[in-house]
Order: structure tokens, then sequence, then C-alpha cells
């Protein structure tokens, strides 16, 4: 079984102490990138659970051995301590509470680090607990609790705050303050320099009007800075001059004592003063103070990181990031930090110019566009040659992942949109399809009406280019089936065929994708009527689904509740079957047998399997089908069915609360399954036997219409990898099921054997070189000098035209060109021809 598509944006990352790795959270492993090259190098495997912080110890003093060690803590209640260098898994604290933030205060305090009395490490844990309400009721709540990570135990009869809810800590550079937010305050809390089990905390609260969203601690001085759901970012200094005074002696100048001497302040505050600035036009994800304290950085949902000088008030900014900040993250270096996006991007920045370097990307998260009205959101489309995913994305874009290699290939830009929360989405990708060797993509691209006017579709053919590693645009047809939305699109593997079929009643086939989309239409209203008068067809009858037989000689076309065959050369309808209760929304042939897989939705769903040789049915199941795939190679197909009530099967088979949808794998001439998965939220499946899954179905009507983490999950086969295990069975296997959920989470498993979990990579997957050269002196600042050679050029000049420059000088964000003068001069040069000059 292999696993990927995790989100790398779940938690904060971190820095290594040299700052040359990069430890990010990605579900129940810790993933290290190289920040130079952007590629995994390694992985800390451990956890049951999500992983929910990731800490590194830092260097004990400058200059030392560079440390490589790191606590983790996770949801299922246990603190890891790692080397992540071998990677080895040193210690395990178990402390039976789901753990949602931790921070070690003395890691961060050099007093301590240096104080070789202090023998014991505490760390606060932001714990999940259950309480009971009554007898029948419970409800959960958040605790900061402390733990001795030096005797593997919790402090007894320590518990800083309790909250209707977990969430995150956040801890001040020094380490001397830990924080938290909730709703309209802040808790601020004093670690003592001498910490130990049974000591007394001072703690201040700070007020606002508006509900706080983050929390940053200036390095070196008293002042906090919190954001809010309005986009107001905050700033009180002087926090805590009266709670945590040094012996009666205020550390920062300013009284807490008349309201007029503390501007801004609310209350009875320990603050001296409070300012407010606003830049942001929603909440505030994102605050962090630079390491010399004089930069805020800001960021939420534009998509835009704001730099604020901390004593003017001035701003810098990063724009067109595409997508929500989430973390901003600092290293050692101070030349290097990370900003973590919603769309599961970590981009590594050159600061203080604030550039992206790098980018580490994960596959895209679903966004807002998938919740729009029916008919929209497709979901993913898995490729079966490649092992490539095309996944939808926002900003009207499509990535490219690799499932084998869990690794973003490319992403191809559908029509331009700009990252802005607040615009009303009215562009989408609404379908993706390509063909079987990948070299065409097809697009529909749907304008959205406005004020019920101006809506148009829009067909896209796309062309790869090996040279580029991308898909380029070479034909856009408009209207292709007159206002109709187009409902699907089958690829012929036999030939350069591609046929789209639509809402409004007709299908049409195109022939050559690069130049032009020849239509051959069949409306089939007179045709059908005048041979098959009681076949209840018309014009208005949409057409749901198409799809190709193995061989490339029939074409099934849905039409509403029946399916029309048809001879893709001469187009001709050649027969008409089944009459199914609901319309029918899937289509395939399976394999390279005559048999034909339909799936309907509605009131009445349904599985039916279709005999093409006697035009009969031959079987089918009541089941609604949320996806539905065939075998390239076997008589095989897969069903990935949607269940009402959430169910799972516990070892014993008893029923429990968790799992969401089952996968149903059966060979087309029986019509019992041969496996059975159960499918939950979390990417946990396990088989089962058909009778259990019969009778867990009967008693919670489990494949009825309702909602769960199912709808929207993919299913399809996907050609066996060469870098599967040679030692395993899944290496003989030519082919292996890929299951993607509703989060874009996926797995890979053989539906062959019953053992699946067995299914490995040979060697580390996707898993860079670590050692990384360095560059120095004139090479770090400039890069490598050129290699010139000493022998004369004897290559005669060239006579023609010189290469264009203008067409890329004007390329690039309008505050980045260059001065009007220079690109004038630039522009006026490219269009003189350069002539060889001949010395007599």
């Amino acid at each position: 079984m292999i696993t990927g598509g995790k989100s790398f944006v779940s938690s904060p990352p971190a820095f290594s102490n040299d700052a040359k790795r990069l430890l990010v959270c990605t579900g129940k492993t810790v993933s290290i990138f190289s920040t130079s090259t952007g590629l995994q190098t390694s992985e800390l495997v451990g956890h049951s659970s999500l992983v929910t912080s990731v800490i590194v110890v830092p260097a004990s003093t400058p200059g030392s051995t560079v440390l490589c060690f790191c606590w983790t803590s996770s949801s299922d209640g246990t603190i890891k301590y790692w080397d992540f260098a071998a990677p080895e898994l040193m210690r395990t604290i178990d402390i039976r509470f789901p753990v949602h933030s931790m921070v070690i205060p003395s890691l961060f305090s050099q007093r301590t680090r240096s104080d070789k009395n202090l023998s014991d490490l505490f760390a606060y844990v932001y714990t999940e607990d259950v309480k009971q309400k009554g007898e029948l009721q419970s409800f959960s709540c958040g605790q900061i609790r402390k733990c001795n990570l030096t005797k593997s135990r919790l402090v007894g009869g320590v518990t800083l705050a309790e909250t209707t809810k977990p969430g995150s800590m956040t801890i001040s550079p020094s380490g001397k303050y830990i924080g938290i937010y909730e709703r309209r305050k802040l808790r601020i809390w004093e670690i003592p320099g001498d910490d130990s089990e049974n000591v007394a905390y001072k703690k201040v609260r700070l007020h606002h009007t508006k509900s706080l969203t983050t929390l940053a601690f200036h390095p070196t001085e008293r002042i906090a800075a919190a954001g809010d759901a309005t986009g107001r970012i905050l700033l009180w200094r002087g926090v805590g001059n009266g709670a945590f005074s040094n012996g009666g002696k205020l550390i920062n100048r300013g009284t807490n004592g008349d309201v007029e001497d503390r501007p801004g302040v609310r209350g009875d505050d320990d603050a001296d003063s409070c300012t407010t600035w606003h830049w942001h036009s929603s909440e505030v994800n994102v605050l962090f103070f630079s390491s010399d304290g004089a930069y805020l950085y800001s960021g939420g949902k534009e998509g835009v990181l704001v730099a604020w000088q901390l004593d003017t008030g001035k701003k810098k900014f990063l724009p067109r990031i595409g997508s929500q900040l989430l973390h901003f993250i600092n290293s050692s270096d101070p030349s290097l930090a990370c900003i973590s996006c919603a769309d599961n991007r970590i981009h590594l920045l050159r600061m203080p110019l604030m550039e992206i370097l790098r980018s580490i990307s994960g596959i895209k998260l679903p966004g807002s566009f998938s919740e729009m009205s029916d008919g929209f959101g497709l979901g993913t489309v898995i490729n079966y040659t490649a092992g490539l995913i095309a996944v939808p994305t926002e900003n009207c874009r499509v990535q490219f992942y690799s499932l084998f290699d869990d690794r973003e290939i490319s992403e191809v830009q559908i029509c331009q949109r700009n990252h802005h929360p607040g615009d009303i989405i009215t562009v989408k990708v609404n379908l993706v399809a390509l063909s079987s060797d990948c070299s065409t993509m097809i697009t529909v691209e749907i304008r959205l009406p406005e004020e019920g006017i101006g809506s148009l579709v829009s067909l896209k053919f796309w062309s790869w280019h090996s040279q580029n590693k991308t898909f380029s645009l070479s034909t856009i047809v408009y209207e292709p089936h007159r206002e109709a939305e187009i409902s699907s699109i089958a690829f012929r593997s036999t030939s350069s065929m591609a046929v789209s079929s639509s809402y409004g009643g007709d299908f049409k086939a195109n022939f050559t994708f690069q130049f032009i989309y020849c239509i051959v239409t069949r409306i089939a209203s007179l045709s059908l009527k005048d041979s098959l008068p009681k076949v209840p067809f018309g014009r208005t009858k949409p057409m749901t689904a198409a799809a190709f037989s193995s061989d490339g000689t029939v074409l099934a076309v849905a039409a509403d509740k029946v399916i029309t065959l048809w001879d893709p050369d001469t187009n001709i309808l050649v027969s008409v079957i089944g009459d199914s209760l609901q319309p029918i929304t899937t289509l395939l042939f399976v394999g390279k047998s005559k048999y034909l897989v339909s799936a309907s939705q509605g009131s009445n769903p349904q599985v039916t399997i279709w005999n093409m040789a006697t035009l009969t049915t031959c079987w089918s199941y009541w089941l609604h089908a949320e996806a539905l795939t065939c075998s390239m190679n076997n008589s095989s197909f897969a069903v990935l069915a949607r269940s009402m009530s959430p169910i799972s099967m516990q070892s014993d088979h008893t029923a429990s609360p968790s799992a969401d949808g089952v996968i149903l794998f059966f060979d087309v001439e029986n019509p019992v399954p041969l496996s059975a998965w159960f499918v939950s939220k979390v990417l946990g499946f396990s088989p089962y036997r058909w009778e259990t899954v019969l009778l867990t179905a009967a008693k919670t009507n489990a494949f009825c219409i309702g909602r769960s983490m199912a709808e929207g999950g993919e299913l399809s086969f996907v050609q066996s990898s060469p870098k599967l295990n040679e030692n395993s069975e899944e290496s003989k296997t030519a082919e292996v099921l890929a299951y993607i959920n509703s989060a874009h989470e996926y797995v890979l498993f053989n539906p062959y054997d019953a053992q699946s979990d067995k299914l490995s990579i040979s060697g580390p997957r996707n898993f860079g070189n670590p050692e990384e050269t360095e560059s120095f002196g004139y090479a770090s600042i400039y890069g490598e000098l050129p290699v010139f050679s000493l022998a004369m050029d004897q290559t005669p000049l060239p006579s023609i035209q010189s290469e264009k420059t203008w067409k890329t000088i004007f390329s690039g964000p309008s505050h980045s060109l260059p001065p009007l003068p220079k690109l004038c001069s630039e522009f006026l040069e490219s269009l003189l021809e350069r002539r060889p000059t001949v010395v007599e």
C-alpha cells in the first residue's frame, strides 16, 4: 500500500540549525526537504496520527557542531524525540491526550541552556480532553498542560489554562513568554528562568473588541502583536510591566497608572500603549517579527506578504503569491525564510528582499470552487498509463501530480485569473480529460452568467511538449454545443478522436486535435423516431456520458435513461439498449471484454452490467456509485459506493462510526465481489468479506444517498510502476488501484491481493541527495562564472535579424519593470539588424 497527497501546511514547519533543511509536518510523518533544491531527502515515520508540531533542538553555543535532533507531537497522544540526520527515533513519551500544539521554552532560553544544574526539560502542550456533562452527554475542551520530557510524564496538578476548544500556542523567540488567543482576548504567561515542577506563573490578559486570529512576540522587547478577523493588527507595547516586573523595577519605560498615559489600552490591561494598523481586507493569519525586531510580517487571504517597519509603520509588499497565507517561519540564516500557503505550497524566500527562491508543492487542496452549483467540480482525473492525476485548482489552473513519486510535475494556466478573496468566481474549469498517452488534454471552461446573461462555454485543446514538459494551447472552440453545458469527454485509444456529449441532447466528435474541431453531429431525433418509435428518446434528452470500447469500434452514449450504441467511423446509430430508473451518469467498457458498466444516480441509484453480444442486462446492484473504474487488462472493475450512515468494521466485525464508504472489487461475470474495503475520513481502509458488508449495509442502510467522505472521491486503475518492490507480489501485477478522497489524499494498493498493505516502493521515494554543494565568496553572491575558451570562435556571425529581446523585457510585474528610457532603447535596438564587419 502506498499513500500520498498529504497536506504540507497543516502545521508550521521548522528549519534545521544550519538552515539547509526544512522539516514539514505531512500527515502522520515529518518530511525533510533540502532548502537548496526543494527536494525531499528523508522522512520521520513513527506517529500513528496527525503530527501537529515539530521543534528543532538548537545548537548549544554558536559555532559548535550542528545538532540534528527534534521533538514532535501528534494527535495520537505521544511526543517523540528524533535524530533527523539518521533518521532514527530516539525516544517516545505517551501522555494519553491528543496534542494540538507544543512549545519547549527552555530550548530557546540561552540562560537555561548555559545552566548545567537544570537537568529537567519541560514542554507545554495544548491538549484535547473530553469531559462529561451529565450521564449521557460529553463535550471536548482544550487544556494547556506541563510535561516533564526528562521523566517522560505529565506534571500533575499543573494546568495553565482551560479553553472551550484546543488551539495553538505561541512562544517568544527568547523562550520567556508563551501565549494563546481565545475569542477577543490574549493570555500571556511568563516562564520562570528556574522552571521546575512546582513554580508559580505570572500572567496577563489583553482584550479586544473583535475575534483574534493570530499572535506574535517581539524578539527583544516586551511587545505583543495580534491580528483580528477584520484585518486589523494590534501592537501592545510594554506588556506586563506591572505583572512581569523584576524586583519592583520596570524593564521598559512607561507607567500603568492613568488611562490617558496608556493610549489605546482597554480597561486595566497591563500594557503601556496599543497601536492599530489596518491594511488587510480580511482576517490576518500570519504575524511574525524579524530576527532583529525591526519589521513585522503579516499575511492573510489576499495572498500578499506585508512587511511593516515597526518604528514608522511603512509597508513593503510581496504580491501575487496566489493563495491564502497560513504560516511564516524565520531561519538561523537571516537571508532565508519560508511561508506556507493554503494551496499546499511552501515558498522559500530570500530576505529581506522578499523574493521567492523556490517552492515545495504538494497536491492542491480542494477550494471554494468545488462548492458551487450542481454539475460543477467533477473532481480529479487519473491517467492510467503515466500514473498522473490532473487536479483542477483555484485560479483556473490544472495541476499534474505523480502518484508514484508523490510530487508535482507541472501546472497549466487554463485562463488568466489573479487570486483575490473578495472576487466572486465567474470562470471555472469544469472538466478535464487526458488521452491515454498524455499527448492531448481537453478542458472545458465555463464563464458564469452575470445577472442572468453573458454565459460562455469554451472547449480547449492542449498539446504536450516533451521539451518544455508542459501543455500548450492549440485550439479553442466557443459554444461547442450551442449554449448547453458539456457533460463528458471520451478519447478513442485507436485514433485521434475524442467525443464530447452535452446536456443539450447531442454529441460531437473531434478528429484533429491540434488544428480544427471537426463536428460530426447526430441529434438523432428523427432517425431514432423513425427506426424505434417506441423508444422515448428525442431532442430534449440530455446526453450525460460517453465511452469507447477498447478496440474503438463501438461508441456508447448515455441519453438520459437509455444507452445508444454508435459506429464512430460512420456515425450511424447501431442500437439502443436499457431503460434505467434514473439518468445514467457513467459509462465504461470493461477491458477487452464484451461487457459495459453503467451507473445512475438519483432516488434509485443503480450499477448495471450489460452484455454487448446479446444487448441484455447481466446483473445489477442498488448502489450509489460515487466513482467507477474498469481494468484495461482484465475483466474486472471497481466501484466506490457512498454510505449514508458512517460505519466501519473492527476485527470482530462490529460497527463503529468511522467509515464513510466502501470500495467493491468485482469480476464482471460474477455478481459477488472479490474484495471489499471500507474507507474512512483518515484515508484508512481494511478488507472484509462481502457477507459482512451486506449485513452491515442492511442494518444501517449504508449504500443509499447521503453525504460522506466518499463523496467527491475518485477511483481508477493505474498501470503498475517499475519502481515497485521487485521481491513483492505486486511487481507481477500489471496494474494497481488508486483511490483519492475528497481531501485529495490518495492510496495505491493491489486489489488482486488480500494483503494489499504490503505494496511498497523499492528504495526511498522522491528523496534527493542530502549532500549539497556549498558556494563561497563571489559564487555565493553572483553565481558561478561562465567558462571561457581561449580558442578563437570561427563560427561566422549570423546575418539574420537578432533575437527579439523585446518579447521578454515587457514581461513581469509592473513594479519590477525597468524605467521607460531603458525599455525604449532595448526595443529600438532589437529592431536593428546586426551585420558582420568584414576587415580587409
